[in-house]
């Protein structure tokens, strides 16, 4: 069967060039999702809620591929990012910072897909926190965003050469809760890529300055 690759398919999304910062629509989209609390450098619950994220993923696309013949590559790891307020946001302290976790999943999929899968992975593996795990929807509508190169650690001038570009075209936040989230979402696999070779696209969601 054909293996469908979102990535592919939806380049625009997946894909931005890491020298300008581009506008785009981002469409309303399904994940799995796990809330947490901390630095996702030294928190266990971090490590548990990607753990659990994964294992269901990987499940999913084998039940669909088996069940539905429908194949598909599983999408990378994303994260939102905020504090209670986001003017104390810091890339260097970590600690009071909240995040949801999470990862795409095709149209195609279901509750019940979703459902059976996280059974499956209870009696196998059961994960610490999959019964956190939430299937929803997010729509994030009007962003910016562009793609980082290197270090998570180095983040920082990427992000405000977006928040700039924001700015200086007449742009702000989009005010809603999804303004207050630094979105993050992490093309190469950190366990098998050099730091600096690390691709990590930066997302805003924004609205026209009234």
């Amino acid at each position: 069967m054909p293996k469908i690759d979102l990535k592919k398919e939806n380049k625009e999304l997946y894909n931005p060039s890491a020298k300008e910062v581009s506008i785009i629509d981002v469409p309303e989209m399904k994940f799995l999702m796990i809330n947490g609390k901390g630095d996702p450098n030294t928190s266990q619950e971090y490590q548990d809620a990607i753990e659990a994220l994964f294992s269901v993923s990987f499940k999913v696309k084998f039940i669909s591929g088996k069940e539905n013949s429908q194949d598909y590559v599983v999408m990378p790891l994303e994260g939102l990012w905020w504090v209670e307020n986001m003017e104390d946001f810091s890339i260097q302290d970590k600690s009071g910072w909240k995040w949801t976790s999470m990862i795409r999943q095709p149209d195609f999929i279901t509750k019940d897909i979703i459902k059976k899968a996280i059974e499956e992975v209870e009696k196998k593996k059961n994960p610490p926190a999959l019964s956190k795990i939430k299937f929803e929807s997010l729509h994030e509508g009007l962003s910016a965003q562009i793609m980082h190169i290197g270090p998570y650690s180095e983040e920082g001038p990427t992000i405000e050469k977006l928040h700039n570009f924001i700015e200086e075209k007449g742009y702000e936040f989009d005010g809603s809760n999804l303004g207050d989230k630094h979105h993050e979402i992490y093309i190469s696999d950190m366990r098998r890529t050099k730091p600096e070779k690390l691709k990590t696209i930066i997302r805003q969601p924004m609205k026209r300055r009234s």
